[in-house]
């Protein structure tokens, strides 16, 4: 629609669609377009499963995005886990810093604004029940690249970390994939997955993102 801009999301599972043999798995980038006025915004949603932000630019998926750009957009970038993970392709630091650098140079050619965003928790506690950062000095890469910058920081590790004390340690399964033997049919044996967010995470979730913007005022 004449007008309308594009509110693309760029990450990995914690923000993109589900793959439906990971259903109930659920980003919180797919109750974003709820949040807005569909006939004012409308959501893109680029984020892929296990993505770093070497393997999203490496595989053709941020040049896709800004393929799509238009002036006036906007571009929310959210990567950490995998570029962190001891499991998979760790991305350095420094080239976590300079791929974050990139994003935003690239956003800002096409006349669109960037926003920076961290990573969500793991549902992870510690002996006195308060969380456990599993994400190292990756936030803080993103924090101060946003600030020297001059670029909106959306602070999803704070948000997400907030959401997830608010519901306790048991409470808190209810908004990740932790599912009884038998209560879905991709997991007949159950899982418990603390990484991947439920349907009611996600969207709760995406209302703080949201929420998180509008405080912004961007």
């Amino acid at each position: 629609a004449p007008g309308r801009i594009t509110l693309h999301l760029a990450g990995d599972s914690t923000m993109g669609e589900g793959l439906p043999e990971r259903r109930p798995e659920t980003g919180w980038g797919e109750h974003m377009q709820e949040q807005f006025d569909a006939a004012r915004v409308a959501v893109s949603n680029h984020a892929k499963r296990g993505r770093s932000t070497r393997t999203f630019l490496s595989e053709g998926f941020w040049a896709g995005l800004v393929a799509n750009l238009k002036e006036g957009d906007y571009v929310i970038i959210q990567f950490g886990h995998n570029d962190g993970s001891i499991d998979e392709e760790q991305t350095p630091r420094e080239e976590y810093r300079a791929n974050f650098a990139r994003f935003v140079t690239d956003v800002r050619a096409k006349g669109s604004f960037p926003i920076l965003a961290t990573p969500i928790v793991v549902r992870a506690f510690n002996r006195d029940g308060s969380l456990q950062d599993t994400h190292g000095s990756y936030p803080d890469i993103v924090r101060s690249t946003a600030a020297s910058a001059g670029v909106p920081l959306l602070d999803m590790q704070v948000l997400s970390g907030q959401l997830v004390t608010e519901y306790g340690t048991e409470g808190s399964k209810q908004l990740f994939q932790h599912l009884a033997p038998g209560e879905h049919p991709n997991y007949p044996n159950g899982l418990a997955d603390n990484i991947h967010l439920s349907p009611a995470g996600a969207r709760l979730l995406a209302e703080r993102a949201a929420k998180g913007l509008k405080d912004l005022n961007v």
